[in-house]
């Protein structure tokens, strides 16, 4: 079946007429009209107000519907609507995109729309909610962009059908344009201008006011450069300059960054604010990507924890052994969290696109203020000068009262009534009318007194509007006035930090920690740390701090590994690097700075960290005492690739007591056993041995009795020998008397014989509960670290002990 044609035919005296016209005209023209549309009417902003088409539209539509700050929330498809319907042919996309930007705190630095609802996040990394959702109304400052629009401030103009009028610029009470920055492309141009500080602006724009000829060096001192919302470090002012001279320029802009202890073995980089537009999630994949690479080192993760509560917070953690203010030298080199701004300066002027520097943009929106403000103060005045005028008409008809209504009431009609009043008491038509709309109760006297004041006030009010419009120096003042009440009210403090220069990079080369000489220090309470350099940390005796019972102490680099042997046996290879790194400046050796070897080790049960060794195979060895009296010297086999190894074999309940590293191996080897027994022998007495064997007999013990201490004492040094006695049962909270006596007071004995008593028991007492033997001076610290006094040295090795005033755990000589 053939389908019908629907296409009508022309009518019969229809005469086809064909133009010739050279397409290269055509397009031409064609991409004139069109570039002009869209440069004029969609994508630059007007100097004076500062707004694009749309968002003039949306806020005077949202003035007209009535959506103060005072007044509840609408549905922002609701604006949308009426905007597009209204004023703006164009999608709703385009305009909910507007008014969504105006929403942002992040993206204007005086918002304009009070928004209700999701709408959006930095660098638009989560999108904002369907407008079907979303609330508005406007800001507490947008009432200053539309203030005094219905008293003939500005120019109206037809919509796109003509069935309605729009402002062709809004009053604009503050400089929105340079406060709040635009961007947008057009054809063959774009402009982009960053947010200013409102304060320093209007700053400014009154200097200007007072000193018209004002140069761009006395207005960067009020402006001395951008304030963007999200705050950030404008680095390197140059581009600045030429920008507010010229109307383009370039600027960096930076992440505001601190180094921080983010875990209690890594530092971090913690980012507060980032450059202008930037989100958080386009900083994490671009480190994520750069870190795959294996472009960019030092990055062990990357944390977001932002929240409403605390605002931006991007936490970059800093592998060990990487410098973190090189590694964020890396970061701003290679991303986001380092960004080039370029000002372009164009608007619109008297509807011609042009490049404007700072002097331009205030200078245009301060004859537009000037303008604007002339403009009401004639409105204004011809307002009061009618109402004047009426008021005086009044007054002359309540002077003779009852003549008016004897006219009235003799009249044939109002029209007869109007010229009688007219004719009889010479007023004008308008005057007339006025009367004979007044209702009686008008006229009693009270409201006689009222009018005369009336028109005193308002040829007062006149007198005042006449002298502004009549002076030029009035006009500047009001204006500035205006200004400083604006400031004063929606004035902020400056957020962006201006940076002459970045400052001196680090090097590449020091990307990582270098592999110093360091010292790596257990404290009595469990914590690790080093030291900066390989030098012992001061022994101030006078100022002692909690924690500073160093127990053991190997020399290290920060790049290399410590061994650290166990109760239980086992030697667990660690990273120095991992390790808190201690102040250079610490007078004593205080290891509050430190972290807990849990942080850093797995230990099983009831298994403790013993002490620190090096893993240097030209050493002496590793001492080790049992606690059923068995000694081992190690020989210093440690593989490179076992991160733990056994360093003795123990029999069934055995367990190590102490240990330490032999410095030379002409050391004396000290055991302490609970019955009061001290043994001093020489290390050269103990055969090396390899890891897997038992050791040898070290002292001997009688039935029931068991190792208390085990150390290494050089011979040569001050030395001195810590016991404590108690009773049995409770060992915890039974010690009753100390002593502390010279190390030099014991003589040598024989390996694995019983050696001398060290202290006598008194009532009460049957066991030693503590010692410790080692170099001079002993410090103490009690279960928590804090410092305890010691008694005073005892010549006799085996007294009795004296009374504590406070609780000993732990004791150790010099963190050497």
């Amino acid at each position: 079946m053939a389908r019908r044609s629907t296409k009508t035919p022309p009518p019969d005296d229809f005469e086809e007429k064909i133009l010739d016209i050279d397409v290269v005209d055509e397009m031409q023209g064609s991409f004139l009209e069109y570039a002009y549309s869209v440069i004029y009417s969609r994508a630059l902003p007007d100097a004076r107000d500062g707004m694009k088409p749309v968002h003039r539209r949306i806020v005077y539509q949202m003035n007209e519907m009535g959506l103060r700050p005072d007044r509840g929330y609408v549905k922002c498809a609701r604006v949308v609507g009426e905007v597009m319907g209204k004023l703006h042919p164009h999608g709703d996309a385009s305009i909910y995109d507007a008014l969504v930007r105006m929403a942002q705190p992040f993206s204007m630095r005086l918002p304009l729309v009070d928004g209700h609802g999701n709408f959006g996040s930095l660098g638009n990394d989560d999108p904002p909610a369907a407008m079907r959702y979303t609330e508005c109304r406007m800001a507490d400052a947008t009432s200053l962009m539309t203030e005094s629009i219905d008293e003939d401030t500005v120019d109206f103009s037809p919509n796109y059908d003509g069935q309605e009028r729009e402002p062709v610029a809004l009053p604009a009470a503050f400089p929105n344009l340079l406060v709040n920055g635009a961007s947008g492309i057009a054809v063959g141009m774009a402009t982009n201008m960053p947010p200013h500080n409102l304060g320093e602006v209007v700053a400014a724009a009154r200097h200007l006011i007072k000193h018209p000829g004002a140069d761009l060096e006395t207005l960067m001192r009020f402006v001395p450069g951008p304030d963007l919302p999200t705050g950030g470090r404008i680095v390197g002012l140059a581009g600045i300059k030429d920008a507010y001279e010229t109307g383009r320029g370039t600027f960096k802009i930076r992440a505001t960054v601190t180094v921080e202890d983010v875990t209690a073995r890594r530092k971090g980089l913690v980012v507060t604010e980032l450059p202008f537009t930037v989100g958080p999630e386009k900083v994490i994949a671009k480190i994520k990507d750069l870190v795959g690479q294996k472009k960019l080192q030092g990055i062990a993760d990357v944390k977001d924890l932002t929240d409403r509560a605390h605002g931006l917070r991007l936490v970059i953690e800093i592998k060990n052994g990487f410098i973190p203010e090189a590694v964020l030298e890396q970061l701003y080199k290679l991303t986001p969290m380092e960004e080039s701004f370029g000002i372009n300066n164009v608007a619109l002027v008297d509807g011609q696109p042009l490049t404007l520097g700072l002097k331009e943009l205030l200078e245009v929106y301060l004859d537009h203020r000037f303008e604007v403000v002339r403009r009401r103060s004639e409105f204004r005045r011809g307002k009061k000068r009618d109402r004047l005028h009426l008021v005086e008409g009044l007054l002359v008809a309540l002077l003779d009262i009852d003549e008016v209504i004897r006219l009235i009431r003799s009249s044939e009609n109002s029209a007869q009534a109007k010229e009688r009043l007219i004719a009889h008491f010479s007023l004008s038509e308008v005057q007339t009318q006025y009367i004979l709309d007044t209702p009686l109760r008008r006229l009693t006297k009270f409201d006689r007194i009222e009018l005369e004041s009336e028109r005193d006030r308002l040829t007062a009010e006149i007198a005042e509007l006449t002298r502004i419009l009549e002076s030029d120096t009035e006009l500047r003042k009001l204006v500035s006035a205006e200004l400083a009440a604006v400031a004063k009210k929606f004035g902020t403090e400056r957020r962006t930090v201006l940076l002459e220069s970045a400052g001196t990079p680090a090097p590449a080369a020091s990307l990582q920690v270098a592999d110093d000489p360091c010292r790596v220090l257990l404290s009595s309470t469990g914590l690790l740390a080093r030291t900066v350099t390989g030098e012992p940390l001061p022994d101030d005796g006078d100022r002692r701090a909690k924690h500073d019972v160093i127990v053991s102490a190997v020399p290290a680099t920060a790049r290399g590994d410590v061994g650290v042997v166990t109760s239980a046996g086992r030697l667990l290879r660690l990273a120095v690097i991992d390790l808190p790194q201690l102040p250079e400046s610490a007078h004593a050796p205080s290891l509050s700075g430190g972290a807990q070897v849990s942080e850093f080790l797995s230990l099983e049960g009831e298994e403790t960290v013993v002490c620190l060794t090096t893993l240097d195979e030209a050493s002496p060895g590793l001492a080790l005492g049992t606690l059923q009296g068995v000694v081992k010297r190690v020989v210093p086999d440690y593989p490179a690739n076992k991160e733990e190894l056994e360093v003795i074999a123990l029999r069934e309940g055995d367990r190590i007591v102490g240990g330490a590293e032999l410095r030379t191996g002409e050391e004396d080897l000290v055991f302490i056993s609970s019955d009061a027994q001290l043994l001093r022998f020489q290390a050269s007495q103990v055969r090396p041995q390899g890891r897997a064997a038992g050791g040898m007999a070290g002292i001997k013990l009688a039935e029931g009795v068991e190792v208390v201490a085990f150390s290494a004492v050089d011979p040569a040094a001050d030395a001195v020998v810590f016991t404590a006695a108690g009773s049995t049962g409770a060992l915890d909270d039974s010690v009753t008397t100390a002593k502390l006596t010279p190390f030099d007071q014991y003589p040598r004995k024989g390996r694995a014989t019983g050696g001398v008593r060290c202290q006598r028991f008194l009532k009460g007492e049957d066991v030693l509960v503590l010692a410790w033997a080692g170099a001079a001076p002993a410090r103490a610290a009690q279960k928590n670290g804090s410092p305890t006094e010691l008694p005073e040295i005892d010549p006799r090795r085996d007294g009795s002990g004296a009374p504590l005033t406070k609780p000993v755990a732990a004791l150790a000589g010099p963190a050497s």
